[in-house]
């Protein structure tokens, strides 16, 4: 849930380059207390650079970065900051509560181990060695270790990836628990389901550029408001000429469209004399939106080899 305060990240015609390929290329966002924002993008889009950037990792060409009023990196920073980054180690031979009592720690105003465990689902695996946990176990630690600090904000790159379907749901319900108590959170993720069930607004990164920002609602209405979906003989010139603003696609043996006047354009085809088998029409997924908006980008940007995920 979205509130009017002053942000708590600001990411002002950001830049960085390594040599001739731009990572991030003019990227301005804010995060705003109490609310959950999702970061997408393909591999190379430029996500891990920017958290990279606001964690004080790595330096900007250009732009302006401020978290909570300080610069990335600031110890004053540091303090209010929760991360849980793609990759890291843990010791074997620890307990669950040890682990956490260390990292509360390292904090002044630290929550209790009790709520990190309840927060993270982690009830009744205290005393576990962590050498003993299953994946989807181990990421919740990781969690916990992030929010044990009481922060502000939480990055979240990537905290599900690799987890399967039941672990990745129990997961979310972290984080929704996290967000209910107040605490804003950024989360990167290569699953469109997890942005959309979770996040109060996205980012769509590609290339390094911005190329969408909104409530998933709006995300999804920049590419239009149905599908409509056919198998015809004709074929998409055909098609194309009948409806020039919808850009039909092939996909298999079924043509789609993506419409803002479903009615309209269903009535221009059947009037050309179209000739439609199967047809469907469905609303549109965040999916549908996130591949149309990087792949028009794909079409006016140079392809970078990767430097970032």
């Amino acid at each position: 849930m979205q509130a009017n305060h002053s942000p708590l990240v600001k990411v002002n015609a950001v830049a960085k380059r390594f040599g001739d390929v731009s990572a991030v290329d003019d990227l301005s966002m804010t995060i705003h207390p109490n609310e959950v924002v999702a970061l997408l993008g393909e591999n190379g889009a430029g996500k891990t650079t920017t958290i990279s950037i606001l964690l004080g990792q790595q330096i900007p060409t250009s732009g302006e970065v401020s978290i909570f009023g300080h610069a990335p990196g600031h110890w004053a920073a540091k303090q209010q900051l929760g991360v849980m980054l793609q990759s890291a180690a843990l010791p074997d031979n620890v307990t669950v509560k040890e682990q956490l009592r260390l990292f509360a720690s390292y904090y002044p105003n630290s929550i209790s181990v009790k709520e990190a465990v309840e927060t993270a689902m982690l009830t009744q695996l205290e005393r576990r060695k962590i050498q003993t946990l299953s994946g989807g176990q181990k990421q919740r630690l990781l969690f916990a270790m992030a929010i044990i600090g009481n922060p502000k904000l939480v990055i979240l790159d990537e905290p599900t990836v690799g987890l399967d379907a039941s672990a990745r749901r129990e997961f979310w319900k972290c984080i929704r628990s996290l967000a209910e108590n107040g605490t804003s959170v950024l989360l990167t993720t290569h699953y469109l389901e997890e942005a959309d069930a979770l996040s109060d607004r996205i980012v769509v990164m590609s290339h390094g550029k911005k190329v969408a920002e909104g409530v998933p609602a709006e995300i999804k209405a920049k590419l239009g408001g149905k599908r409509i979906r056919f198998r015809t003989q004709d074929s998409l010139a055909i098609i194309a000429a009948v409806v020039p603003e919808c850009e039909p696609q092939l996909r298999g043996d079924y043509t789609e469209i993506f419409s803002t006047s479903p009615e309209s354009h269903l009535h221009a085809l059947f009037t050309a004399g179209i000739g439609i088998q199967d047809l469907t029409l469905t609303g549109i997924s965040l999916e549908d939106a996130f591949l149309q908006l990087t792949h028009a980008n794909l079409n006016t940007q140079p392809i970078n080899k990767d430097l970032t995920a």
